[in-house]
This record gives structure tokens, sequence and C-alpha cells, in this order.
């Protein structure tokens, strides 16, 4: 006879719904950069750039923690960025002996056109929704948000 374990059915619709969303905001994520234009900046350099626009300047040390790479390649890639002019290099004003990385003008305009272009795709997509489901897509994404935090 076989035993009926709610605690097994409970698990396995947890993993289920994991999977469900683990699929969706790939292919989410697929599509959003779908609408980059080619040539464009890498995701991880447009990454650190977002990051210097939102969170600020920031040593290299501390955006390698942030974005979970070795500072080696962090370095290349703020390298990269202030070679392009999209990024700077300043002394940290708490600490002579170290810099910190700030974006640049002409890397936040590159930020903000990127985000808008693809922001524009989004909205265009969810303008097919249904007013409850757009509402269930915003709480979904700040859920996603939270879980992306823990």
């Amino acid at each position: 006879m076989s035993r009926h374990d709610p605690e097994t059915e409970t698990t396995t619709g947890v993993a289920d719904a994991a999977a469900d969303v683990r699929n969706g905001v790939m292919r989410l994520a697929r599509r959003l950069r779908a609408e980059r234009d080619p040539g464009e900046l890498t995701l991880g350099r447009l990454a650190v750039l977002g990051r210097l626009e939102r969170d600020g300047p920031a040593t290299t040390s501390a955006l390698a923690v942030a974005e979970r790479v070795t500072p080696q390649s962090m370095a290349r890639i703020v390298q990269h960025l202030i070679s392009a002019g999209l990024a700077e290099r300043a002394p940290d004003p708490d600490d002579r002996r170290a810099a910190i990385v700030r974006i640049t003008d002409a890397g936040r305009e590159q930020v903000q056109q990127d985000r808008q272009r693809r922001e524009a795709w989004l909205a265009r997509a969810m303008s097919e929704l249904s007013d409850v489901e757009r509402d269930l897509l915003v709480l979904a994404a700040r859920l996603l948000d939270r879980l992306a935090d823990s």
C-alpha cells in the first residue's frame, strides 16, 4: 500500500514552480537581450555601467563583489569602460591610496539608451496583456527582485 506524503508533494510542487519561473525568466532575458543593437557593449560591461549609474562611484573591488566576478575580470571591464570614455577613475576621497570608478555622461547616455530601447519593446509586449495580467506581472517582478536579493 502506498502512503500519501504531503511534504513530498509540496516539495515537488515548489520544485516544479521554480522550474517554471526559471524558464520564464530565462526566456524573457534572452528576448530582452535580442532587443539590443549588435555591436553594443557586452552585457557584463553594461551591467557595470548600470550599477555605477544606480549606486554611484565604487572601487573596482567593490564592483567585482557586487557583480560576482573576479577582481581581474572587473579590472578588464573597468579599463574597457574608461578607454571608451564611458567611465573614469578618480581618487577615493576616503582613501587617497585607492581609486573609485564613476560613470561619465557618455556612459550614462549609453545605459539610458539601452534601457529605453528594451523597455519600449517590453511596453509594447505588455500592452497586449489585460490590466489584471499587467498587475500580476508587476507584482511578480517585485517578488523576483526580492528573490534576487535573498
